[in-house]
């Protein structure tokens, strides 16, 4: 059977054009390097070399079979290479589920610091409201999912989850409404509002929140105009359509049409989570988190506490 080490000894004895040469070149006496020329020219059943009193030197089979030789080294040092590349994840595919608000804070930074560290990994990016992204991790159809609340349902056990990201209730309105000016209003100043809000089906565990705020009798929820994303939520408002409420991250669309009001009492909203699958021992999803620890100081304690339960996923301390 042809081995790479044959091929290394015929390219080796082509360039040298002598068997004591090229035994050296290769680190081998000149019998065994003679030995293996010959075993190879009868695994092959071509005459490789002509032996003369000027030299060796390759015949027309040998000139073939050289260059196929070449070429074949080539790729298995490729494969090699490439095979410690994706080991240290550095070549792959990351497919990642987030909630409109992330793309303010933190994904910005943890992106653009992957992307530079690991330029040849391909990310697959999809917004995603919160309880589609658990759901596409736990089928499989991702690796991480950032959304707000933690992960529920069948399969979410399953689920490594940690918070990063801390936000409390905030209203946006026109700079034409009544609220325009104040620094705080409260949460009964709201009842008798149009509020925009994102969708119970969309955002349950912020819903949840709010309808906690408002109690369970007539609720300005009831009637809220829905809007799926914080930047439709900021839009509607500076129409004066209504009061919009999200989280304290929306302050970083900064529009002159608008202004951002604090909701007292305060009104922690679910935390900004991210989840990926306890099982998954993917190098690109071990890269990620080391971005993820690197990028959000507040966030490395929490992950190292999380992910001492999971040694199945490993991140570069």
């Amino acid at each position: 059977m042809v081995e790479a080490r044959h091929l290394r000894y015929a390219l080796a004895l082509a360039e040298h054009q002598h068997f004591g040469r090229a035994a050296g070149s290769v680190g081998i006496a000149q019998p065994p390097l003679s030995a293996q020329i010959a075993a190879l020219e009868r695994e092959v059943g071509e005459r490789l070399f002509d032996r003369t009193s000027r030299g060796v030197f390759p015949t027309a089979a040998g000139t073939a079979f050289l260059a196929r030789a070449r070429r074949a080294l080539d790729e298995m040092g490729g494969a090699v290479t490439d095979a410690g590349r994706a080991a240290r994840g550095e070549t792959g595919w990351l497919r990642l589920g987030f909630i409109g608000s992330a793309l303010l804070a933190p994904l910005p930074g943890v992106l653009g610091r992957f992307q530079r560290s690991r330029p040849n990994v391909r990310l697959d990016l999809r917004e995603m409201a919160s309880p589609d992204g658990v759901a596409a991790l736990i089928a499989g159809e991702l690796d991480v999912a950032v959304g707000r609340g933690g992960p529920r349902g069948a399969g979410a056990e399953g689920l490594v989850t940690v918070p990063i990201g801390v936000d409390d209730l905030t209203a946006v309105v026109a700079r034409t409404h009544p609220f325009a000016g104040s620094a705080a209003i409260d949460h009964a100043q709201l009842a008798g509002e149009n509020l925009i809000v994102a969708p119970s089906d969309q955002e349950p565990a912020v819903v949840s929140r709010l309808r906690a705020l408002f109690g369970s009798g007539s609720s300005p929820l009831d009637c809220a105009t829905a809007a799926r994303d914080i930047h439709t939520i900021v839009g509607l408002a500076a129409c004066g359509v209504g009061v919009g409420l999200g989280p304290t991250r929306m302050r970083q669309l900064a529009r002159e049409d608008v202004w951002y009001c604090e909701v007292r009492p305060h009104v922690r909203l679910p935390d900004l989570q991210l989840s990926f699958r306890a099982a998954d021992r993917s190098p690109v999803l071990a890269a990620f988190l080391d971005v993820v620890r690197a990028n959000c100081a507040e966030v490395g304690s929490r992950l190292d506490d999380v992910l001492a339960k999971h040694p199945a996923v490993r991140i570069t301390p």
